[in-house]
């Protein structure tokens, strides 16, 4: 029978090794490689082109990029690259990140008339000592890789901002103003990366940068665990460093599943009046699981695997 002075070691050690053994139930790996995941339906398309770099054995980073640059190429995706809802000035200005197995990293934000912000981002990644460059610092370089200047406000978006520009009404909840693709993928070498790119919320102030651009709030990658990307409201996702905080939770031995509530959850906690906003979270493990929970229902993500894609409602707090 165990001492009660042998019961307390025991007790301490635990405490020690701290949230590593916390209340997170502990599941025997899926391993499941190569897989991509991304945010709402227009994840679809985007997982499909990530998807051929992943199923020739092209690498994490690359299959991000990939996929992203196709809703930053629709105008009917009226939340990311051309045809973005504008900010209350008529503008459209996009944000993005990337980041790879190696904690390499680059971001844009407030970027105007560049088509493909996530491909700049890669490119502040690869070819500059910086992460993240902004505003007309992120055109010039832009341009100056050979980039095309255009106009990425069209008819259909400019007569939206007109009639907003009648009641200046903000919706903050899914359809009527979501914003972003965050997409996350796992390698058939093991690797993951991950990849966030936006219009960011429609008629927002000049100047305004949502969590989207940043390292660790809208998106967050760490190879030894896990990834996370974000959607809603940037700033809530912002306070809370949301995607570094699901991948922490991960490596203290939380599924996806489970850290994106755990996320959800704070945020709740902390705000108070969150029944107004939505906030979403998805994550992808180093074992190809993978999970999201949100605030309010609504949230959906797009998964592709060897198995074929899924379109997913995630799971809300409300």
């Amino acid at each position: 029978m165990t001492s009660r002075r042998r019961f307390l070691q025991l007790s301490t050690l635990t405490g020690a090794v701290g949230l590593a053994t916390s209340a997170f139930a502990k599941k025997p790996p899926v391993q499941r490689k190569p897989i991509v995941i991304s945010t709402w339906e227009h994840g679809i398309p985007a997982n499909a082109a990530a998807w051929q770099v992943l199923a020739e054995g092209g690498r994490a980073i690359d299959a991000v990029e990939q996929g992203v640059r196709v809703p930053e190429a629709d105008p009917e995706v009226r939340t990311v690259g051309f045809g973005g809802y504008p900010d209350r000035d008529g503008n459209v200005t996009l944000d993005a990140c990337i980041m790879d197995e190696n904690m390499n990293c680059g971001a844009v934000a407030f970027l105007q008339n560049i088509k493909h912000p996530i491909s700049v981002a890669r490119l502040v990644m690869d070819k500059t000592p910086h992460v993240m460059l902004v505003g007309e610092g992120a055109k010039k370089f832009a341009l100056e890789q050979g980039f095309v200047e255009e106009n990425l406000l069209t008819d259909a978006s400019k007569a939206d901002w007109q009639q907003w520009l009648k009641t200046q009404e903000i919706k903050q909840i899914n359809i009527e103003n979501h914003d972003t693709i965050g997409m996350l993928a796992l390698d058939n070498q093991g690797n993951l990366s991950g990849a966030c790119t936006t219009s960011g919320a429609a008629y927002k102030m000049q100047g305004r940068v949502g969590d989207s651009p940043i390292i660790g709030s809208g998106l967050y990658v760490d190879n030894e665990v896990g990834a996370a990307t974000a959607t809603g409201m940037g700033e809530l996702v912002i306070k809370t460093v949301g995607c570094h905080l699901v991948v922490e939770l991960m490596r203290q031995g939380a599924s996806p599943a489970e850290a994106c509530e755990e996320a959800v959850q704070r945020i709740a906690r902390k705000l108070g009046d969150f029944k107004a906003f939505q906030v979403g979270f998805l994550a992808l493990n180093k074992n190809g699981e993978y999970g999201a929970h949100c605030i309010q229902p609504g949230f959906n993500y797009a998964v592709q695997d060897k198995s074929g894609t899924q379109l997913i409602d995630g799971k809300s707090l409300l």
